[in-house]
Order: structure tokens, then sequence, then C-alpha cells
């Protein structure tokens, strides 16, 4: 009946027992080997290991308040508001969540730092590290902002700040962190196949194209749902209101003062989106088939009658040369005498002489000549 009361345990060196009685941790054990009397059945031994440095046990909380193994452990108490990273020998080894932790400090080098995790944003050297660990997903948010992109940062729905490329970490449970990522770089809107009427009542279907970049990317994700789409609309606005007053002659005559002021009311507009407005241009008109063949009519008109207006000036021009030159030659007899000689030079260089007799005169004029 002795043997049964008495139990034998064995605890190895790199072990620790606790014996607890009725619940209570009343003694701890070293390495050796024990014997214990439990008549009533009211003693447990738990022999725990040193290898691990981590103390598990569910009643943690009465062995910390004991005070029995103040000198062999280490522990902290985390609230909810806070976060604990832990290294061991110098290695990262995990992130601890609110609770109670203890572990032995006679076996491994066993670093703890405590951090308040009301700011929701964690920032850290070692963030590179830390990300990997298997259970990391479970206490942060991990994001990355891409290079020639802006992440905009809002927590639990307000904006807080604007963030460089690069990675990011934040606490799950304390806040609600949202990055929305913004395109830094050039980008294109097509506005195509708008219709749209002149002033004197032409139809017009326009291509145009804008140019744009984002300058403030905290008032591009807020000012709109989309400020692409935002962007669009004032273009389709103010395209309208532009061409709309304007007559189709007009339009066609000066695209570049259409543009200028194109730009002008969309860069206004862009401006309370957030974006900057590089170019605007129209790319293509398109006309209605009646209207093509009408103004391909009046082309040809014109052209025609610039033609024929040109033809009239050198037909006047000619004639006018001639006048002068007769005029001149009736008031130079030595003048006229040089260019009756200079035909007779040129029908001598001919070879033949005809000589035609006309009115009465004619012909004694011309023998005189030769």
């Amino acid at each position: 009946m002795m043997f049964k009361m008495l139990k034998r345990y064995l605890i190895r060196s790199f072990e620790t027992g606790l014996l607890f009685e009725d619940g209570d941790l009343v003694r701890v054990l070293d390495a050796g080997r024990h014997w214990i009397v439990d008549p009533l059945r009211r003693r447990e031994l738990r022999i725990m290991s040193r290898r691990e440095p981590w103390l598990w046990d569910e009643e943690l909380d009465l062995i910390v308040k004991s005070g029995l193994v103040e000198d062999r452990i280490d522990f902290v108490d985390l609230k909810d508001h806070q976060r604990a990273l832990v290294w061991i020998d110098g290695r990262f080894d995990r992130f601890l969540t609110p609770g109670l932790y203890a572990w032995w400090n006679d076996s491994k080098d066993v670093r703890v730092e405590v951090i308040d995790a009301r700011n929701p944003r964690f920032e850290h050297d070692d963030l590179a590290v830390q990300e990997f660990w298997p259970k990391a997903a479970v206490v942060l948010d991990i994001c990355t902002v891409e290079r020639n992109h802006a992440g905009v940062l809002f927590v639990d729905g307000r904006y807080v700040e604007t963030l460089t490329p690069g990675r990011y970490a934040f606490w799950k449970g304390e806040a609600k962190a949202t990055v929305v990522e913004v395109d830094l770089r050039e980008q294109l809107l097509d506005v195509a196949g708008q219709d749209i009427m002149t002033a004197d009542k032409v139809s017009l279907r326009l291509n145009a194209v804008v140019t744009y970049t984002v300058a403030d990317a905290h008032r591009s994700v807020t000012s709109s749902d989309s400020a692409s789409q935002a962007l669009y609309r004032e273009v389709q606005l103010a395209l309208r209101a532009v061409i709309g007053s304007r007559e189709l002659d007009a339009f066609l005559s000066d695209k570049e003062e259409v543009v200028t002021e194109l730009t002008d009311l969309v860069r206004s507009r862009a401006d309370v989106l957030g974006l900057k407005i590089e170019s605007l241009g129209i790319r293509d008109v398109i006309l209605p088939g009646d209207m093509k063949d009408l103004m391909n009519r009046v082309t040809e008109a014109k052209k025609a009658a610039e033609a024929n207006l040109i033809s009239r000036r050198e037909e006047t021009a000619a004639m006018r040369s001639q006048a002068n030159t007769a005029k001149l030659l009736d008031n130079n007899p030595v003048l006229m005498r040089l260019k009756e000689l200079e035909v007779l030079e040129k029908i001598a260089a001919s070879g033949q002489l005809n000589v035609i007799l006309g009115e009465q005169g004619l012909s004694d004029r011309i023998m005189k000549l030769l």
C-alpha cells in the first residue's frame, strides 16, 4: 500500500519539474530522481523541457504569479493593443499576439521587442525577413507599391498619407488599412466616335486623343470613383461646347485654335481630378457621305476658278507686255529697224524665204529691207 502512495520520477539535465497540489504550483524540481508521496492523489508533476525556450502550459498565469520560477523564466504579458517580435539566438522566430508568454532564461538567447499596434502601420528594418514567417499573414497585411506608382493609404476610411514605391505592412485587428495603388506613368485616353453638330447644323464624327499623368494621387482617388472615366466625360462635353459653337468652315480652317480652346477647358477640370493634361488632339474628322460629295464639288469648283483666274492673269500680262513693246517701237525708229533686222536674220537662218504679197506698198517695203 505504501508503494502505491509513492511515485518515482526522473528529471533529466535539460528538464525542470513543476509540482502542483490541488491545482497550485507548490515546488520546482531540478534534474535528478525524485520520490513524491501522494496518498490522496492531489499532486501532479509536470516535467518541462528547456530545449524549447518557450514554457507552454494551460495554467501559465498561475505559474508566473506563484513567484517560484521568477529566477528561471522571463515573461511578457501583451495587452490588446500590443504585439511583440521575438528573436532566438539572433534569428527572427515569430510574432506574438495579445496574451501571456514565458520562456526559460537559461536555454537560449531570447529577445522580445514589444510594439504598440495602435499605430496600424508596422515599420521595421527586418521586414523583408519577418514577412516570410509562415504565419505572418495572421498578424500582418503586407502590400507592395510598384515602381512608377504611388499608394494612397486610408485607415478606417480616413486618408493618412501617399506612399512611395516599396513594401508596406499593417497590423491586423487594430484598424482597417487600405492602400489604393495609382499609376503615375503617362496614360493615353482615346475618345472615339463622338457625333457632334456644328453651328451650321452639319453632323460630324470626331476621334480625339488625350495624354495625361496623375499629378495628385490622393485627389485622383477621392474626387471621383474613376478619374479616367471622369476625364473622358469632360473631354466629350468640351468637344460639344467648342465645336458646336463654330460653323464647319471655321472649324476646318483653324483646328489649332479649336485644340487650344479644348485643352484650356479640359485642363481646368483635370486639375480638380488630380490629373495633368500633357496633350490633347483631334485625330480624325469624319463627314457624312453627302457632305463629302458636296465639299469635293466645292473644292473642285474653287480649284477650277483659281486655274481660270491664273490663266486670265497670264493672258493679261502677255497683252500688256505686247502693248508696251509696240509703244516702245513706235516711239523709237532705230529700235524698230533693229527689230526688223532681227526678224530677217531669223528668216535667213532658216534657208528659205517665202514672200506673200498683200496690200499695196507691202512688197516695196519688204524689198527695201532686203
